[in-house]
């Protein structure tokens, strides 16, 4: 028997969740989860209304509650709340209360084992205090920093307890198999299904994965250390300053580059004076396959980097350069299809003295850049992200780019971006 599949709505809006929520259950999704960020911007109203538009269908209510486990499991459950989530870090008191308070009113407790050190013996724990499922939680913020997927221990909590496993995180049509193997009895899908355009496609695709099936639904993916390239191929910058809050963003240097191009790898800096080409050059002969060097020349007006400077970059296989100063032979630059930013374009070069440095921390427009860091440059403007920070940031721009991806679809069905982000209302709100 397969296990159920339930989709956790994770957003603002609750007109947009409804018409996700109806297209998924055409899919054949079997519970519908209200999640954390819907009822904290809804409310209880979103549990009553997916309760009237959904009368035949399990609604979870993802209150994630620490403290006052009775109230809030009644106000969940007088909703229409089926199954009420309470954190299994509460204290066991609130476990217990809640379990009384939702078996009242026919409604069950799910506790969520998110962040909670012993899994294994924490389930036993809250097994015993009556609660009917253990979900074992990967967040949000876990999986935009690449943290392996939880399988081992659902394994050894399924065996550990005799009462249903729910596992949620980052799950996706190419995953939920190894989910499924491993015992897990509620299949809980996010983004890997809210975030498509097609839902009902996209639900359809996860059941059949469900069953045994191969399916690529390439959307929801986390990437590791080792792919933050193709990750951050599959978005725009404009994306990436969503994603890192604005953050990195260089401003000032123009784009050169040939159309539909980008440019994106790890930074190789160089500190130099006006005119004084010679670091750069070296440079070249020091960096790594794919790097992006980036020149700190204050600005100035006359060329540290030409022609024959981009010619050399290419024949080692660098990714682009970047320069707070100026470039020369423009054209030819052009012909070779090599990315460059630069603040100035001149036909004078000075000479090669040497000063400076190679592979320090540099200044580039007022952004602060060191060796080894992540750059993204595409028509819209240039962006810097942190080596620490790469693979979060690149994960999380992958979710603003399928999130926007899925608004479009909306937009397209006769909508407008105003009335899809209902700007009316929380204006309103605000004020």
């Amino acid at each position: 028997m397969l296990p159920v599949l339930q989709i956790a709505l994770d957003l603002m809006h609750l007109k947009r969740s409804v018409e996700i929520a109806r297209e998924s259950v055409a899919g054949g999704v079997d519970w519908i989860e209200i999640g954390t960020p819907l009822l904290k911007s809804e409310g209880a109203e979103a549990i009553r209304t997916m309760r009237r538009e959904f009368p035949d269908v399990k609604i979870v209510a993802d209150t994630k509650t620490m403290d006052t486990g009775s109230f809030e499991a009644e106000i969940a459950a007088k909703a229409g709340a089926d199954i009420i989530t309470v954190m299994g870090l509460a204290d066991d008191s609130t476990i217990s209360e809640a379990v009384s308070a939702a078996g009242k009113y026919g409604a069950a407790i799910m506790v969520d084992m998110l962040n909670v050190r012993d899994v294994e013996e924490r389930s036993k724990t809250v097994e015993r205090l009556g609660a009917s499922y253990i979900c074992l939680h990967m967040g949000i913020d876990q999986q935009m920093r690449g943290d392996a997927a939880p399988v081992d221990v659902l394994r050894n909590v399924v065996s550990s307890v005799s009462i249903p496993v729910a596992v949620a995180g980052g799950i996706t049509s190419e995953t939920v198999g190894e989910y499924v193997k491993a015992g897990a009895s509620v299949i809980i899908a996010g983004g890997g299904i809210t975030k498509a355009e097609n839902i009902t496609d996209a639900t359809k695709k996860m059941k059949k994965a469900m069953a045994g099936s191969k399916v690529s639904a390439g959307i929801s993916k986390r990437y590791g250390v080792t792919e933050i390239y193709e990750a951050f191929s599959r978005v725009s910058t404009p994306n990436i300053s969503d994603a890192y809050h604005k953050r990195g963003v260089i401003r000032g240097l123009t784009p050169h580059l040939a159309p539909g191009q980008r440019m994106i790898g790890k930074t190789f800096t160089v500190q130099t004076a006006d005119g004084d080409w010679a670091k750069p050059v070296e440079a070249i002969d020091r960096a790594n396959e794919g790097d992006i060097i980036v020149i700190s020349a204050g600005g100035g007006p006359t060329a540290v980097w030409g022609g024959l400077a981009t010619l050399s970059a290419k024949v080692m296989g660098l990714g682009g350069v970047v320069i707070d100063g100026a470039v020369r032979d423009i054209d030819e630059i052009a012909e070779l299809k090599f990315p460059v930013f630069a603040k100035h374009v001149t036909p004078d070069a000075g000479e090669p003295k040497g000063y400076g440095g190679i592979g320090i921390d540099v200044t580039i427009c007022n952004q602060t850049v060191r060796t080894g860091d992540w750059i993204i440059g595409d028509a819209n403007g240039l962006i810097v992200v942190r080596g620490e920070n790469a693979v979060e940031v690149a994960n999380r721009s992958l979710s603003v780019a399928e999130n926007e991806n899925r608004m479009r679809e909306e937009i397209g069905r006769g909508s407008t971006l105003s009335k899809v982000a209902e700007l009316e209302k929380w204006e309103s709100e605000k004020k």
